[in-house]
């Protein structure tokens, strides 16, 4: 086993991946920006190292000093989270080729089933269902050519990356030059390859995903499918498990696909088969996330294992300790990701500090999060702030557990997606599970929030502080009452100016 590990990370998937490592007794290495410099993540690890400024080029993407840092710090091996380098096979290699060990596929795995084109010719010959659609990659005229066969709508999607970026839908010939041209300068830009293929637009479908983990001894386990299919603009906003639409039959048969799929691929560690699903429990392969995902938590909290834990073991060369029988999810879990957006404003990103933060907690919820009272969010990175994720016995014990929690949660001086959350958990056909990939945007509209009062949760915030500190003035310095006096006069004005921050622009959510 590992002696030391560097997450090359930040946020909440850093102090996710840390908190396993503590607990299997291993050392971590935290890597940090300059804007990073005070995150929870430096703060928990048992060493961390600067990596340079916020843009992540010069800090999270810069594998030339995080491997100086891995030589540095002697770690065994590196955890790459999800983003950044976690699906980078020149990583990877870079990694192995310095002895260390990548917690993750091999490059080759990587290159293979990263490149959508490759990745659906490879599923041919493991006999896994994929969406009608072009051989390899395309010029406008062959892209047209191809639409004109399968028949429009289309989608124009870039062969490498992900996360939404690099696709355009397409109604018809018409637009269709002009999606391939600005889909490639995309995918360009976030990939640094422009190549595209055009594929069948299915609708309405269902984005449905099958968490498999694989040894290096070629035993392959799926533990169970998430329903992904709350998207806005590609992005995941919501997952549960198990989905509403999947019955025993379609569940065993997509993750025998599943399986054979990362089998066909001499895949090893975590990763993720993504599929959609259509009316007819038809299902075609979409793509293999080749890293751990942002929703794990869902499938850990109802198959009791815990997914990086795994991750290190297989890395480490040992088998897995359970086999397909061993799989048996109980109840339901959903995840809500917490970012800072304003809902209100058309997701608009909200930055700044974080005055205060009150996280929600209880039987079934959990919260992976990178929050804390004082917290500055940056620019320079993804807007999610944490994951709140509710377990029950069964969905609606789930939705029911996660409107509670969603209404514990008070986040005061930037804007979050929270009344968002509130809204669709409440909206009966979400209730129902009648939903598809393009129900939020077509479908879906934030309500006002009537003019319900936006400062009491950050007064009451104020008075409870207030009256602890005149009663136990030693707590707002050191635990032995020796804190510097121009702290304690800098928290007592942060305490008075709660209301203050409040007014800037942070609303009460409401249920």
């Amino acid at each position: 086993m590992f002696k030391k590990i560097l997450i090359a990370n930040r946020g909440e998937i850093a102090l996710r991946i840390m908190r396993t490592c503590r607990e299997l007794g291993i050392g971590t290495v935290a890597v940090y920006s300059d804007v990073d410099r005070h995150a929870l993540h430096v703060r928990y690890a048992d060493e961390a190292y600067l990596l340079g400024p916020g843009p992540p080029l010069e800090s999270y993407l810069n594998i030339p000093k995080i491997l100086q840092v891995m030589r540095e710090s002697k770690a065994d091996a590196v955890h790459p989270g999800y983003g950044f380098l976690a699906e980078n096979a020149d990583f990877a290699d870079a990694v192995r080729k310095a002895k260390k060990k990548f917690i993750g596929p091999s490059a080759k795995a990587m290159r293979l089933l990263g490149d959508k084109v490759s990745a659906r010719r490879l599923m041919g010959t493991a006999d896994v269902p994929v969406v009608p659609g072009a051989d390899g990659e395309v010029t406008p005229a062959q892209a047209a050519k191809v639409a004109k066969e399968i028949g429009f709508p289309v989608l124009i999607k870039a062969a490498a990356g992900g996360g939404g970026k690099g696709i355009r839908h397409v109604s018809d010939a018409s637009e269709l030059e002009a999606a391939v041209k600005v889909a490639s300068s995309e995918a360009a830009s976030a990939f640094g390859h422009g190549g595209v293929f055009v594929e069948k637009y299915l609708s309405p479908v269902r984005h449905v995903e099958v968490q498999v983990i694989a040894d290096s001894k070629g035993n392959a386990v799926a533990l169970g499918e998430r329903e992904c299919s709350i998207q806005r603009r590609h992005q995941k906003l919501v997952e549960e498990t198990p989905s509403v639409a999947v019955d025993p039959d379609l569940r065993e048969r997509m993750c025998l696909a599943a399986v054979a799929a990362v089998k066909a691929a001499a895949y090893e560690n975590a990763g993720t088969v993504e599929f959609l699903v259509d009316e007819n429990k038809d299902f075609y392969f979409l793509e293999v996330n080749t890293r751990l995902q942002v929703e794990h938590p869902v499938t850990e909290l109802c198959t009791g294992r815990d997914l990086v834990a795994d991750q290190i073991r297989v890395a480490a060369g040992e088998k897995l300790p359970y086999s397909q029988a061993d799989i048996q999810p109980q109840g339901h879990a959903i995840e809500c990701r917490i970012s800072a957006e304003d809902p209100f404003n058309d997701f608009m990103p909200s930055l700044g500090r974080v005055d205060w933060v009150e996280q929600p907690s209880g039987p079934g919820v959990r919260v992976d999060s990178c929050l804390f009272s004082g917290a500055e969010v940056p620019y320079h990175y993804d807007p999610m702030l944490a994951k709140l994720i509710c377990w029950g016995e069964t969905r609606d014990d789930a939705i029911r557990r996660m409107l509670r929690a969603l209404q514990e949660y008070v986040v005061v001086g930037l804007q979050t997606n929270i009344p968002f959350h509130l809204q669709l958990l409440a909206d009966e056909r979400f209730v129902k599970g009648e939903f598809h990939t393009g129900w939020l945007e077509e479908s879906f509209e934030m309500e006002p929030l009537d003019g319900h009062p936006d400062e009491q949760t950050a007064l009451l915030v104020a008075a409870v502080l207030s009256h602890l500190k005149k009663r136990r003035p030693a707590a707002i310095g050191t635990a032995a009452g020796r804190g510097s006096a121009w702290r304690t006069a800098g928290r007592e004005r942060l305490m008075e100016g709660r209301s203050a921050a409040q007014r800037r622009g942070w609303r009460q959510p409401t249920g």
